[in-house]
């Protein structure tokens, strides 16, 4: 009895796997992971937050900060990798593959490409621009209401009471994600050193801004 519900339990799991393996088609799926490296020289560090994208599908992926990817992909779709300054690669998932994970190290080429500057200004020129803003008609009323909406309490009030959105959300990790990048290999500055965040300190503690709020 024993021996009976062992293999009927070692039957279950391979029916679980092999469903795994395929999507709602009945195609195999592969587990596509591996490391983006920048293989312009012989340090081969990694390209953080390079584009994994399946062409032909819509679908992809990023890499993380150590140039880390995942992605479960069909055999034989063909996988773009692209990241700012670097050529495009492309890696075509063999159609034979008889496992259902394959990992791959995928170097990218650095190429810097220096675009001229673009100044985008919403008037045709600098003219067009001063004689509209010159032409506006603002009222004692509005310029009111724009000092009333702009004051300091009204904006601490509406930091407090209105909550972050997804964007914004999103925008706080990117930025730490990006000083993280931008330090990668080295030593992030102390602003205990900085001669700024010292007389920032001294300012802020003559305003008073270091006190206690029920006094």
């Amino acid at each position: 009895m024993k021996y009976l519900l062992f293999l009927l339990l070692c039957f279950g799991f391979t029916s679980v796997a092999h469903a795994q393996l395929v999507d709602q088609n009945g195609e195999p799926l592969v587990q596509f992971s591996g490391m983006v490296l920048d293989g312009t020289n012989s340090q081969l560090q990694p390209v953080p937050y390079a584009t994994v994208l399946i062409k032909n599908d819509g679908r992809g992926t990023y890499a993380n900060l150590e140039g880390f990817f995942s992605i479960v992909a069909h055999k034989g779709d063909t996988i773009l990798f692209s990241a700012l300054g670097y050529d495009d690669v492309e890696f075509v998932i063999d159609p034979a593959l008889e496992d259902d994970k394959y990992s791959l190290v995928q170097l990218m080429t650095y190429n810097a490409i220096d675009l001229p500057e673009a100044v985008v200004f919403p008037w045709p020129s600098r003219e067009h621009f001063k004689l509209e803003f010159l032409a506006m008609d603002v009222t004692p009323e509005l310029q009111s209401r724009a000092s009333e909406n702009l004051s300091a309490d009204k904006l601490e009030r509406l930091q407090e009471s209105v909550p972050r959105s997804g964007a914004e959300n999103s925008s706080y990790y990117l930025r730490q994600q990006a000083r993280q990048t931008y330090y990668i290999g080295q030593r992030p500055p102390m602003n205990i050193f900085s001669p700024i965040a010292w007389k920032q300190f001294f300012d802020g503690w003559k305003r008073g801004d270091f006190k206690r709020k029920d006094d």
